[in-house]
């Protein structure tokens, strides 16, 4: 029989390999986020994308390709020009998503070392570097020690987490949720529907509470809504209000609503996916008074904490509520009950869904050590400044008679606009020349924005949003989208 030693093992190949792998590897991430401050926002899309896809898509192969690493770079490299750019200056689209270098350098160490981080008790150190970043993030957010809160892959599993703590709070586990009742914002983001359903709540007991002029929700609608649903036999729950909606940015008025939910026993929950990062800093914090009164907050830091996708939050300011509503055990892990759990870090399946997880609290901790806290305060302040320089951009294209009508202007970020409606005219062209001038501006290739749609008398308006939230966006970006805009509209 051969040696040991001398049995092929290609899942475990020599330093030489690794080394060559890291190298050709990590040029191609230097090489792709050195293009990110200067190169186009966006890629190919449509079927132009269709086709490097194809290209780059061969199925699996029982070898090694025959290129090794080498080819398998080159197409990463093609297939990443087929793809939005979030993490490019110029892009203002949807919810930017920088992705910081230092954030990816700790994904690779995280994953060489795939340490299991569902139990403190496995990784107890690992996961006190983690419980440090979700410290931070309470202390941030005005909660105190009583506070607790989880890592999780984005937003939306963080509302889903705190509709189903709220539902635990209320009705413990008996079931029955024919009369629960949710109330939100009409221009809350669609994950706040999923979650109510997948939490077992009737969608016919989900309130979209009209909103105001400024795109906030109506705290008269709210209270009117409740007292409506408690006459009729309902069992309101919770509200889930908006620290910066998706369409408008649109802060709902946090303290009157904190204040409407302590009088009528109603859970509070704050999605704060996008917005909430902006509490790190002195312009956003008092822009976002009042969310320190809320249960239970949501918050991505892969958009307001600039790392990569995937890593939301879940903050809850009694931290007994969230542990009821996710504690389970099993006899496999008995092994860690025997060992000495003094002074350990939560586990964060007591506080989430999941049991094993990606180890997401080394992608956060890593660049808030290299960068510094006071880094990211500076860097949020940036975008509200940034921001309203692009809305005094839209103001002087406005006197100049451009025609243009700001929607809604920034409560933290974002900046919805459109093209004046002419005289008599049809929604459908009205549409129309909107999205038209949008491509006009995309087509530049030096910024890229997207659309939504805004409720007007006869339909929904086509309407162009400018959102600031990249890391590497800076004046002169906002600029160059001020040009594009003016471009578009000359041609």
């Amino acid at each position: 029989m051969p040696a040991m030693s001398d049995v092929p093992r290609p899942l475990e190949p020599s330093r030489t390999v690794r080394e060559r792998w890291l190298s050709v590897l990590g040029d191609l991430a230097l090489e792709q986020e050195e293009r990110l401050a200067s190169g186009p926002a966006v890629g190919s899309l449509g079927a132009a994308a269709a086709q490097i896809a194809e290209e780059v898509g061969s199925g699996i192969p029982e070898e090694p390709l025959p290129g090794g690493v080498e080819e398998a770079a080159d197409r990463i490299r093609r297939a990443a020009e087929a793809a939005l750019v979030p993490s490019g200056a110029g892009y203002f689209a949807f919810v930017p998503g920088t992705g910081l270098f230092a954030s990816a350098l700790a994904d690779l160490v995280a994953g060489a070392m795939n340490r299991f981080t569902g139990v403190t008790t496995a990784a107890p150190a690992f996961n006190r570097l983690e419980a440090d970043v979700i410290e931070f993030l309470s202390h941030e957010f005005g909660y105190g020690p009583d506070a607790r809160g989880v890592l999780l892959s984005g937003g939306s599993l963080a509302n889903l987490g705190a509709v189903v703590t709220a539902r635990w709070k209320a009705f413990g586990d008996s079931g029955d949720f024919s009369r629960a009742t949710v109330y939100t914002s009409a221009q809350a983001h669609h994950s706040v529907d999923k979650a109510v359903r997948l939490a077992g709540i009737p969608l016919r007991n989900l309130r979209q509470v009209a909103v105001d002029a400024a795109y906030r929700l109506d705290l008269a609608a709210l209270r009117d809504a409740v007292a409506a649903d408690r006459t009729a036999g309902l069992a309101p729950f919770l509200v889930v209000a908006s620290a910066g909606t998706t369409n408008t940015g649109a802060l709902d008025p946090l303290p009157e609503i904190a204040g409407l939910c302590e009088v009528e026993d109603l859970w509070l929950h704050v999605d704060a996916a996008y917005g909430g990062g902006f509490v790190l800093g002195p312009g956003g914090r008092e822009r976002l008074r009042g969310i320190e009164r809320a249960d239970s907050i949501t918050f991505d830091p892969h958009k307001g904490l600039f790392v990569p996708f995937g890593t939301g939050c879940l903050l809850v300011r009694d931290g007994r509520h969230l542990r009821a509503a996710h504690d389970a055990d099993a006899h496999y892990l008995q092994d860690f009950t025997a060992l000495d759990r003094t002074r350990e870090a939560p586990s964060p399946t007591l506080h989430g869904p999941e049991l094993s997880r990606s180890y997401r609290g080394l992608r956060v901790w890593l660049p808030l050590m290299l960068h510094g806290a006071r880094a990211f305060r500076e860097a949020l302040d940036e975008k509200l400044d940034l921001a309203a320089r692009f809305e005094r951009g839209l103001d002087a294209l406005c006197q100049a008679r451009a025609p243009i009508e700001i929607v809604a202007r920034a409560q933290l970020s974002t900046v919805a606009f459109r093209l004046e409606r002419r005289d008599g005219e049809a929604l459908d062209n009205w549409n129309a020349r909107n999205a038209a001038w949008l491509d006009r501006i995309n087509a530049r290739r030096r910024v890229f924005l997207s659309s939504t749609s805004l409720p007007v008398v006869d339909g929904e308006a086509f309407t162009l949003r400018v959102c600031v939230l990249g890391a590497r966006t800076h004046a002169e970006h906002v600029d160059r989208c001020l040009e594009d805009l003016e471009a578009g509209l000359a041609e």
